[in-house]
């Protein structure tokens, strides 16, 4: 059995991303930042390009921390990560549950007290490197409004299925879903 693959061009840069299966009656084309160097900072500089102002960027764990963390080393110079697990270091933390296309269980999304220092009465920018059903993004929103930040825009590298159609969401490529 032959593997296949979506091509498409992102920021300048050629890919060709992997078709996964996700249930019996559909298959998306996996993009993975982490490792990509090259299309990580062309990501980070279209979208700022794009972008509101804003004082921080936030994400969740795991797959859009490089984006976040290029988009602020490039921008604002702060961002923030809501993670998966509580950690030791995290004091008096904060949680929402989320749901995600690519996960076959329920998460949760944390933030401390730390976290707030940092997005209370700022303008917050929340980025992932793909947005499809929205689950994802609802959660960090509901953190950050948790914790007092004001949220200015919401940006993606690629949008998902539907996502494309989101009035309220800022991305560089569409990405279609595959049905069987």
């Amino acid at each position: 059995m032959s593997e296949k693959y979506y091509h498409m061009t992102i920021a300048g840069c050629e890919r060709d991303l992997p078709i996964c299966p996700i249930d019996e009656h559909l298959d998306i084309a996996g993009f993975i930042m982490l490792g990509d160097v090259e299309i990580t900072e062309k990501c980070a500089q279209v979208l700022l390009e794009k972008c509101p102002q804003h004082d921080v960027v936030v994400t969740a764990e795991t797959k859009g921390i490089p984006l976040c963390y290029e988009m602020a080393r490039q921008g604002c110079g702060k961002y923030v990560v809501a993670r998966k697990g509580i950690k030791a270091y995290m004091r008096k933390p904060v949680s929402v549950e989320v749901k995600s296309i690519t996960t076959d269980h329920q998460q949760k999304l944390f933030l401390s007290e730390e976290d707030e220092k940092v997005l209370r009465g700022k303008r917050v920018l929340i980025v992932d490197d793909v947005i499809s059903t929205g689950e994802s993004l609802a959660a960090m929103e509901k953190l950050v409004d948790i914790y007092g930040g004001k949220i200015v825009g919401r940006a993606c590298v690629l949008a998902e299925g539907d996502a494309k159609d989101r009035k309220d969401i800022i991305y560089l490529e569409p990405l279609p879903l595959f049905s069987k």
